[in-house]
């Protein structure tokens, strides 16, 4: 539960998520938050690579800061079967691993971009293969040198494949298995049309298998194709829980897989009440990709209409809803059961003119825009969980360990009916206005906006879910009866906006953009 919009430290922070519940990026280098966390549409990671180019596949290792900002990073580029990159950067001092999008490779020259943080680097390969020099760059940072040392003797050679074993005849049935934990709702965003929800993937096969496309088709008469995803873009969209691997699309014999879709639809009318899902894949050796079209998946229509939790102008969500949102990728077992509560989730930073989320003394939370904001009820309820006491962090850092029983920080449940659940985080200590059983109304105020439990400077992490549980619960999305969008992206500030904000009526705010609440 941490944002990602402002920060003063080059390191990647990480909160709320998968283990912890709030994300955030720092501002002089990249910051992921990982448990209001854990990973927006448009999936182009890679472009094709020409046989001829130099090959940069392997593990790379880089420091980026000095002192004690310095961050050990850890790059590690896989060439895919059809010549695309796909890879990921790991910031072992924060224990965050982000996907890495769009790798070229020209000449000598690396360029590859890191959405998840609006991040940037390009470099040029040495003569000898053996170190990239370059520069990082993210949106209001200042560049900073970066150089990778390939930690590999041979470039060429550290992906070589190694022989596969396979079948000498068609198998009989395809290798994976494939579970949705939970089906898709379509709710309206940015003008379009959204299904977000996961494939729970399983080799059930002795020999390897790569999953090569995966296809949403209406279940219909007209089975019309909604998505299709392949290569690194598919690549992107794959994690595999407990394992670090080259290449996640590719499972071994009893392993797993998640696959996190985002499908956008242009219109209501094209959300269809049931889809199937068309797979490919390469088993081991044997030469013919295989292929599938899964049983029929209902689609859910209908979600909760609720108020805007903050009231005011320059509200920035970081770390939103977003195929590459930290949030979106927080699989956590609880109770015996993985989940993803912060799957829609929200971490709700203010900014200043100047487009900071603060004034002043960075390590003072009272100069933060958000703090000591009213946190307020969605909608008519009934309080179902509080937590308070718990004190409140220096910026960019934590008050004590984080654990299950804190990494809210002081938050709030509200029950607001129909399996709909509001939950408030990271609230000030002794703030909080209400107590277990309380009935609330609409608009009344809760508490104050601190920074407590897993965050990293002051801001309201908020979500939806199907159950009375801070994390045990799957997250759901919603819609306001209206909001405006001042601007888009992590660099935009309030003196450049051009033109009047943008009006929505009955959607949800999607990753990075600047709202003002009515």
């Amino acid at each position: 539960m941490t944002h990602k919009f402002s920060s003063h430290h080059p390191r990647i922070d990480a909160s709320f998520n998968a283990h912890h519940p709030c994300v955030r990026i720092c501002r002089a280098v990249l910051v992921v938050a990982i448990l209001l966390i854990m990973l927006t549409p448009s999936f182009g990671y890679a472009q094709s690579a020409p046989a001829s180019r130099i090959e940069i596949s392997g593990t790379w290792r880089g420091v980026l800061g000095t002192g004690a900002v310095k961050l050990h990073l850890v790059l590690t580029i896989t060439r895919l079967d059809n010549g695309e990159y796909a890879g990921q950067l790991n910031s072992v001092d924060q224990g965050a691993v982000l996907p890495v999008d769009s790798i070229t490779v020209q000449d000598r020259k690396l360029r590859f971009e890191v959405k998840s943080v609006a991040g940037i680097y390009e470099g040029v390969l040495s003569e000898s293969g053996a170190e990239i020099k370059g520069t990082w760059v993210q949106a209001r940072v200042p560049a900073q040198p970066l150089s990778f040392e390939h930690s590999e003797t041979s470039p060429a050679t550290a992906n070589a494949p190694k022989p596969e074993a396979g079948p000498e005849t068609r198998p009989f049935t395809f290798p994976l298995s494939v579970v949705v934990p939970i089906p898709p709702r379509a709710f309206k965003a940015d003008g379009k049309m959204h299904l977000v929800y996961e494939l729970h993937v399983v080799n059930m096969f002795q020999w390897s298998c790569t999953l090569t496309g995966v296809e949403i088709v209406s279940s219909d008469s007209a089975h019309r194709s909604l998505a299709k995803f392949a290569g690194s873009a598919l690549e992107g969209m794959i994690e595999r829980p407990g394992q670090t691997v080259p290449q996640k699309s590719k499972l071994e014999p009893g392993t797993q897989a998640v696959v996190f879709l985002w499908v956008t639809l242009d219109r209501a009318e094209d959300v269809p009440q049931m889809v199937r899902h068309q797979l490919r894949a390469k088993l081991g050796s044997y030469a013919e990709e295989l292929t599938v079209e899964t049983a029929p998946l209902a689609v859910g229509s209908g979600v909760a209409v609720i108020a805007p939790p903050l009231k005011g102008d320059h509200w920035a969500s970081a770390n939103g809803p977003s195929n590459i949102s930290v949030h979106r990728r927080a699989l956590i077992p609880i109770d015996g059961r993985a989940v993803i509560a912060q799957r829609f989730a929200i971490d709700w930073v203010r900014i200043g003119d100047d487009g900071n989320t603060h004034h002043g003394d960075p390590l003072d939370n009272k100069n933060y825009y958000a703090y000591g904001s009213e946190a307020l009820a969605v909608a008519d309820g009934i309080v179902t969980e509080v937590k308070d006491g718990i004190p409140a962090n220096v910026p960019n850092s934590r008050a004590g360990p984080i654990t299950l029983e804190n990494v809210g920080g002081n938050h709030v449940v509200l029950d607001i009916g129909n399996g709909n659940y509001a939950f408030y985080a990271h609230l000030q200590a002794n703030s909080i206005r209400v107590k277990p059983g309380d009935k609330v109304r609409r608009g009344q105020v809760l508490g104050l906006v601190g920074n407590t439990g897993n965050s990293s400077e002051p801001h309201l992490h908020f979500h939806i879910a199907n159950a009375d549980s801070l994390l045990g619960a799957e997250g759901l999305p919603y819609a306001f009866p209206s909001f405006e969008i001042e601007g888009r992206g992590q660099g935009w500030k309030p003196t450049e906006a051009k033109g009047p904000a943008e009006k929505h009526i009955m959607e949800m705010p999607l990753q990075d953009v600047v709202v003002r609440f009515p």
